[in-house]
């Protein structure tokens, strides 16, 4: 059996990259934060311990989708496989494809650069005779593929209903983005939450043992490391609310009290229960969904569901042309 390629391809945004972002969000008339920047060494762990909550049906419904269907989904896809994944999340799902799928070269894709490099390094001595090609970049924007690639059929891979923290039109522009990358023929495999009653949702994002609430604050703890601010993590509360309306449960983290923090020179103030959104989880029916993903130039190969209907695992082809009017939801 042939010894696989290892090479780390490194696109971290720089750190003036960064503090222009979280400056933005901050000094908005209503204050936001990139989900993004949850995810360094310790976000990446917390929000594995959340994938174990009892309260988190997300992960557990979506590896029984993946037990039942992955053999189907290898019949569909074919062999010679170059798998491209977007968010270098739970070794759990991606071992499960590399196990069943025809997979020749992988494509680890994430921001934050020591677990990324672990996992990928890991899943390669795992895994020998597989290529492996970890790439340090926002998933979000276009890049080319390591030229370890060429020649083979690529199959993107979004799980966890990640696709859920863009807004509606962010999510069209994500999947268009990975359409120009699997191209004509393509192929991905994407998990989507679906709308369900509200209790069942808060109690996801808000669970008892307060992982959901240490990860949440991470954010802060995370833009403290990387640019040298002064959040006090303990001046900050989590809140987690559904918006039925917008099919969306909202992540916050609320200032206890009156305080400044200073990014890079700027002194930004923080009213007692002002609000910092940081996290959207939006949920689509199955219909809402696919409309997203024609508009980005993919049709439905396949879709399964759980017995409860609470969650969808789609595997689309890329075949048309991405539309460039506004997704109607």
């Amino acid at each position: 059996m042939r010894q696989g390629e290892y090479a780390f391809y490194d696109f971290e945004p720089a750190v003036a990259d960064m503090k222009e972002e979280v400056l933005e969000g901050l000094t908005a008339e209503s204050k936001y934060l990139s989900p993004k920047y949850f995810y360094d060494m310790e976000g990446s762990r917390l929000f594995e311990k959340i994938t174990q909550l009892d309260e988190y049906y997300l992960t557990r419904t979506e590896m029984s989708l993946f037990d039942s269907h992955l053999s189907e989904v290898s019949a569909r896809v074919g062999e010679d496989l170059c798998l491209i994944e977007y968010g270098s999340g739970s070794s759990k799902k991606i071992r499960k494809l590399l196990e069943q799928l025809s997979v020749r070269a992988y494509v680890p894709i994430d921001i934050s650069n020591t677990h990324l490099q672990e996992n990928a390094r890991a899943l390669h001595r795992d895994f020998p005779h597989l290529d492996v090609f970890p790439v340090c970049a926002d998933i979000t924007q276009p890049f080319e593929l390591p030229p370890g690639t060429r020649g083979l059929t690529r199959l993107g891979f979004f799980p966890g209903s990640s696709i859920g923290n863009f807004e509606p039109q962010q999510a069209q522009r994500f999947l268009a983005v990975i359409r120009e990358e699997v191209g004509q023929g393509g192929v991905l495999l994407i998990g989507v939450d679906r709308k369900k009653p509200v209790d069942v949702l808060e109690r996801a994002y808000d669970d008892e043992k307060g992982v959901t609430a240490a990860f949440n604050l991470n954010v802060l703890r995370h833009i403290n490391h990387r640019l040298d601010t002064d959040f006090d993590l303990s001046g900050f509360e989590h809140e987690a609310r559904y918006d039925e309306v917008e099919g969306c449960v909202k992540m916050y983290l609320v200032s206890k009290r009156h305080q400044v923090v200073e990014v890079d020179g700027s002194k930004i103030e923080f009213e007692a229960g002002e609000c910092v959104h940081t996290e959207n989880s939006y949920k689509y029916h199955p219909g809402e969904f696919l409309e997203l993903a024609n508009s980005a130039g993919f049709a439905l190969e396949a879709e399964w569901s759980d017995s409860k209907g609470w969650f969808s695992l789609f595997l689309l082809k890329g075949v048309g042309q991405i539309r460039k009017d506004r997704v109607s939801m």
